[in-house]
């Protein structure tokens, strides 16, 4: 299997805007964002201690 480029970028960005619509990506974009930030912020404190 190939790498992704631009092409197949584009045509997987037009199918999201599709699903969900231009006005909601933002909100999307957010939440992953969250997301990603939690994870490197959990892996960062490493295991808790009690």
């Amino acid at each position: 299997m190939g790498r992704i480029g631009i092409p197949e970028l584009l045509i997987i960005l037009t199918i999201i805007i599709i699903i969900f619509g231009a006005n909601r990506l933002p909100e999307i974009g957010r939440g992953i964002g969250k997301g990603i930030r939690n994870f490197k912020d959990a892996t960062k404190e490493g295991p808790e201690k009690s």
